[in-house]
């Protein structure tokens, strides 16, 4: 099966089938353009299959994200696509993003540039949306089931859905907006542009360089996959590696306040895996209390750790240092200051050291408390 998508009135293009697997998803090579020539819009009795329409021109990321999320959905996954202005051509699509100057969902209409639009995701984001985000905001769940293949209803869901916006969705609203990330009287120190709105924005052609109809659709494909791409693999990264690391910390925490300090200042992970951010989150989100004051993990040498927990995620203070008496020393010196044995290092600024065996870290982490 060919998914055919029409990028024009006038032209088409045609993509490989889309391979998904429960955990895995590859992209199939794409033919070559196939030009299909029509010289009048179908009308909706005419059509055979779902069309989604957006504007012709100049693009950007937003929309070409937008149409490639429809397109991970059941409704418009073999949908063709249509670039125009036109109004009367817009009307014969069964879904319509960034062109018309209309946001109504049970139109099917997704447009963030008229006078008054001032929708916003929610849930404690307060950037105003692009295309991009009006679809994922009404479709993201959708994309996210079929990609997981986890239920629509499982709470996992939900967490990736917000984790996505927040980590890619919103930056692409927000510039498409023209909404700063910082204040406008703060000069930048250096400038980039190698975000994904610019990377977009460079696919199409020079102002001294024009393409006709069919090469700007082309180039859209080409910002379409290249958004898509990215997208999927953030969230299959944050499906398969982000979120495993957030039930496997819930479950130390678990064990830690049992097995090792029933106050859940020490928390023992059998294995490393990145839990600052679950753990703030998990604290901002009350699951659990504030209180952890040390991590401690083995290494890739073989050795265990012993992390101070910081202030903030971002911070580099911690809520309780390592021992003044312990910063800077290493080996035989550190286990003679600190009545260890096996000691490793204690970095010079308190926030991390270490220990040969689990239970020396350990042990550094519970004399550290009371010191």
């Amino acid at each position: 099966m060919k998914l055919c998508v029409s990028f024009s009135a006038s032209s088409s293009v045609t993509f490989s089938k889309l391979c998904q697997s429960r955990y895995a998803f590859k992209f199939g090579k794409l033919n070559p353009p196939r030009l299909m020539s029509t010289n009048v819009p179908p009308t909706k009795k005419q059509k055979m299959e779902k069309v989604i329409g957006t504007h012709n021109g100049t693009f950007h990321a937003d929309e070409a994200l937008a149409v490639f999320l429809l397109r991970q959905t059941t409704a418009y996954r073999d949908a063709s696509l249509k670039r125009t202005r036109d109004p009367a051509t817009l009307d014969t699509c069964d879904i319509v993003v960034d062109v018309g100057a209309v946001y109504d969902e049970s139109k099917q209409r997704f447009d963030h540039h008229q006078r008054g639009f001032t929708e916003i995701f929610g849930h404690g984001f307060e950037t105003k949306l692009s295309s991009a985000g009006l679809v994922y905001k009404h479709f993201g769940k959708e994309v996210i089931s079929n990609r997981t293949q986890l239920p629509g209803d499982h709470s996992s869901i939900q967490t990736l859905w917000l984790k996505l916006y927040k980590e890619f969705i919103e930056a692409i609203d927000a510039i498409d907006n023209g909404i700063s990330q910082y204040p406008t009287d703060t000069k930048p120190r250096y400038r980039s542009r190698t975000d994904l709105s610019s990377r977009v924005g460079a696919l199409n052609p020079p102002w001294n360089q024009p393409l006709d109809t069919e090469g700007m659709d082309n180039q859209f494909f080409k910002a379409s996959e290249l958004t898509g791409t990215e997208f999927l693999g953030r969230l299959d990264y944050y499906a398969n590696a982000w979120l495993p690391a957030r039930d496997l910390l819930v479950s130390a925490l678990q064990s830690s306040k049992e097995k090792v300090d029933p106050n859940g200042k020490v928390i023992l992970l059998d294995n490393f895996l990145p839990w600052k951010e679950h753990l703030f989150d998990l604290e901002s989100e009350s699951v659990v209390p504030p209180s952890a004051i040390y991590i401690v993990y083995p290494d890739e040498n073989g050795n265990w750790r012993v992390q101070a927990v910081p202030v903030s995620p971002e911070s580099f203070d911690s809520r309780k240092a390592l021992p003044e008496a312990w910063r800077g020393l290493r080996d035989d010196i550190l286990s003679e200051a600190s009545g260890v044995p096996g000691g490793v290092f204690v970095h010079a600024s308190g926030f991390i050291g270490g220990n040969k065996t689990k239970e020396g870290a350990l042990q550094l982490a519970k004399l550290a408390l009371d010191m």
